[in-house]
């Protein structure tokens, strides 16, 4: 999804999520490697924010000092 300094504007369907209040779920952390440096893998934790009637989970986790990787999450539904 994306690697921004703490505060920079990041969109996921059309939300800056950082202008929201960040809800923990009880889904597992994630682990995923660092786009920049492959051998590093940072554990993320799953989030919602709500807009309306409108629910968005996603991933983030702090890559280093202020850094931050987030990850959309989108589920198959059988």
């Amino acid at each position: 999804m994306g690697v921004v300094t703490e505060g920079q504007a990041i969109y996921i369907d059309g939300l800056n999520i950082w202008d929201y209040v960040w809800q923990d779920t009880t889904e597992p952390d994630l682990v995923v490697f660092d786009p920049q440096y492959p051998k590093q893998r940072h554990s993320l934790t799953v989030y919602k924010i709500i807009n309306n009637e409108k629910s968005i989970q996603f991933a983030a986790g702090e890559f280093s000092n202020c850094v931050w990787g987030f990850y959309k999450l989108s589920f198959n539904e059988n």
